[in-house]
């Protein structure tokens, strides 16, 4: 199946795009077929836009969560970004192909890579693959929080010495 990723995240004032990228780089890849998009946007270039797209089973979809929980976790873009992001992430169903200069004709049947899709049978997957997003998302939030305790308790007793 081919993912995509898209996440919509703000610089902080006085960021660059230059900051972001440094932070954002991973520095270990996902071990799938994945193409990675990063837009400026042109009506607003504080807002970066990353979109990823991968081809993976269902199967190695926890372990491609993983990795990037690992990376999030050891490569913070907290410094760079503001703290609302937003997020979406699916399962792409149809793939079409615009590009003609003639009329086109609608076709029915959805295919990605060739591969017709059933978006029906195709509903059990995609709940799925949310479960695991959301699992893994819990997880780094749940990291995040335990590290920032115990960061701000390190912090607070080098204060008090």
């Amino acid at each position: 199946m081919k993912c995509v990723a898209i996440i919509q995240r703000r610089l902080k004032p006085g960021k660059t795009y230059d900051d972001y990228r440094k932070a954002w780089f991973h520095t270990k890849g996902f071990g799938v077929p994945t193409d990675m998009y990063t837009i400026i946007n042109a009506f607003d270039p504080q807002e970066i836009i990353s979109i990823g797209i991968m081809q993976l089973s269902l199967e190695q979809v926890p372990h491609v969560l993983q990795i990037d929980v690992t990376e999030r976790l050891k490569n913070s873009l907290d410094d760079v970004i503001e703290k609302t992001i937003i997020r979406h992430f699916g399962i792409i169903v149809a793939e079409d192909d615009f590009s003609s200069p003639d009329t086109l004709t609608y076709n029915p049947i959805s295919t990605v890579d060739g591969v017709v899709t059933n978006f029906t049978e195709g509903n059990d997957t995609i709940k799925k693959f949310a479960e695991m997003i959301a699992k893994a998302s819990r997880e780094r939030d749940q990291i995040k929080k335990e590290t920032g305790t115990i960061q701000r308790k390190q912090d607070a007793k080098a204060q008090s010495d």
